[in-house]
C-alpha cells in the first residue's frame, strides 16, 4: 500500500474532573481555535438506518482499537478497500460496529480511513455505517483510561506546549478559587506534577477533536448505535430485553440525545443514560454470555421487537480469533481481537452476508456459516 494520510470502572478524582465541567468547559475555552468544522456526514438526510432492505452484499467488521495495519488488511481481503486505501466495495453495505479507538497506536489513521471510505462509498452506490462503540463514547465523555500514548502523539503540534499551559492556567485558577472558598491550602507544586503526569502533549488537541465541534466528535455524533439491514441488526455491544422494547429508531434517537442535547445529564449520571448503561446497546454482553438454552426465548423476543432475524455485535472478544454464532445462528459475535498485541491469539476478521449465506472472512481464508447454524461458541472474553 502506498502511504495514505487517511485522515465501567470508577474513575479517580482527577479523571472525574476531566469527565465533567473541566473537560467540557475549560478545554473548549483554552483550545477552541483548534476545533475545525467537518463536512457533513455522507449519511443522506431522510435516510432511515433501521429500514435498509435492498442490500445485495453486507460486510461487517468488529472492534479495531487502533490496529490500522490489521484493519486495512481485512478491508483488502473483504474487497472493501483497494491497495491505495480507496473504496473498492461497489454497492456493498459496509458496517463497522464501533471501537475504532483506544488501546492501539493508530486510531486516528483508522478514523481518517473510515471517513474517507464513507464518502467514497456513497458515490459508488455503496454505503458505510460507522456505528458508535463504548470507547468512542468514553473519549467523548472524557474517560481516557484506555487511551494509548501514541494516540496523543498523533495529535501533537508545534503549539502543544502552549496549549497545555493555557489549560493548566485555567485549572490552577479554578483550584485556587476552590481552596480559598474552603479555607484550605493549595499545594501548587503537587497540582502541577499531577497535571503534567495526566496531560501528555497532544491530550488537549485530541479531546477538542472529539468534542461536539471537533473533527471527529462532530462526525461521530452524527452516527448511530444500531442499524438494521435486510432484517439483520448490527450493534456494538448487544441489545438487552429492556432496550429492545424501544425499537431501532428510538434507540438511535436516545443515544444521540445522550451525547448532544442531554449531555449535561449524561455527564452528571452516566449510568442512568442509555449510552453508558450496562444494559445499553454499547455495553450489553448478554448475547455473548448468557446460557443459550435458558436465554433462547429472550433472544427470540428481542428479535421480534426489532423486526429482525439475527443480531451482529462486537465488544466481547471471541477467544481463538474466530467469528462465533450463538442461539442457532441468530447471533453473530464478530470481535475477534484484531489488536493482537493486547488480545493474545486475536486476528482481523469480517463477516459477509450475501442472500441467506454468512461467511467469515480472514486474511488467510474464509469459513462458511449459514443462517441457523449451531456452531458452539468460543469462550467469551470481555473486551471492555
Amino acid at each position: 500500500m502506498k502511504h495514505v494520510r487517511v485522515r465501567r470502572r470508577p474513575a479517580g478524582p482527577f479523571l472525574t474532573r476531566l469527565a465533567t465541567g473541566l473537560l467540557v468547559a475549560a478545554v473548549a475555552a483554552v483550545a477552541a481555535p483548534l476545533a475545525t468544522p467537518l463536512l457533513a456526514s455522507s449519511q443522506s438526510q431522510g435516510f432511515d438506518p433501521c429500514e435498509v432492505n435492498d442490500a445485495e452484499r453486507v460486510v461487517a467488521v468488529g472492534d479495531v482499537h487502533g490496529a490500522f495495519d490489521q484493519f486495512f488488511a481485512i478491508l483488502r481481503a473483504a474487497e472493501i478497500a483497494d491497495a491505495d486505501g480507496h473504496w473498492a466495495g461497489g454497492n456493498t453495505h459496509f458496517v463497522q460496529t464501533g471501537d475504532l479507538v483506544d488501546r492501539g497506536p493508530d486510531s486516528r489513521k483508522v478514523l481518517d480511513l473510515m471517513m474517507r471510505l464513507e464518502q467514497e462509498a456513497e458515490k459508488a452506490g455503496g454505503r458505510v455505517y460507522p456505528l458508535l462503540g463504548n470507547h468512542e463514547v468514553a473519549v467523548m465523555l472524557g474517560d481516557v483510561r484506555s487511551s494509548s500514548p501514541a494516540e496523543y502523539e498523533a495529535f501533537q503540534t508545534p503549539d502543544s506546549e502552549s496549549v497545555r499551559e493555557r489549560y493548566y492556567e485555567r485549572l490552577l485558577s479554578e483550584k485556587k478559587q476552590q481552596a480559598m472558598a474552603a479555607g484550605k491550602y493549595l499545594d501548587e507544586s503537587a497540582l502541577r506534577a499531577e497535571f503534567l503526569k495526566k496531560t501528555p502533549l497532544g491530550f488537549i488537541e485530541r479531546q477538542v477533536a472529539f468534542g461536539p465541534t471537533g473533527e471527529y466528535g462532530k462526525w461521530l455524533r452524527k452516527h448511530n448505535a444500531i442499524v438494521r439491514i435486510n432484517r439483520v441488526v448490527f450493534v456494538h455491544g448487544g441489545i438487552s430485553p429492556s432496550t429492545s422494547q424501544l425499537g431501532c429508531k428510538a434507540i438511535n434517537d436516545k443515544v444521540r440525545a445522550d451525547l448532544t442535547k442531554d449531555i449535561d445529564k449524561t455527564l452528571a449520571a452516566p449510568l442512568r443514560s442509555l449510552v453508558a448503561s450496562p444494559d445499553g446497546p454499547l455495553w450489553y454482553r448478554g448475547l455473548a454470555q448468557m446460557d443459550e438454552g435458558a436465554f433462547g426465548p429472550q433472544v427470540d423476543s428481542i428479535l421480534t421487537r426489532l423486526k429482525a432475524r439475527a443480531i451482529v455485535d462486537g465488544h466481547t472478544v471471541m477467544a481463538g480469533g474466530h467469528i462465533t454464532t450463538r442461539f442457532h445462528g441468530k447471533v453473530f459475535l464478530i470481535d475477534t481481537g484484531m489488536l493482537s498485541s493486547v488480545y493474545a491469539g486475536g486476528r482481523a476478521s469480517a463477516l459477509e452476508f450475501r442472500d441467506d449465506v454468512a461467511t467469515a472472512i480472514y486474511v488467510d481464508g474464509r469459513e462458511h456459516l449459514s443462517f441457523g447454524s449451531a456452531a458452539q461458541p468460543e469462550l467469551a472474553t470481555p473486551g471492555i
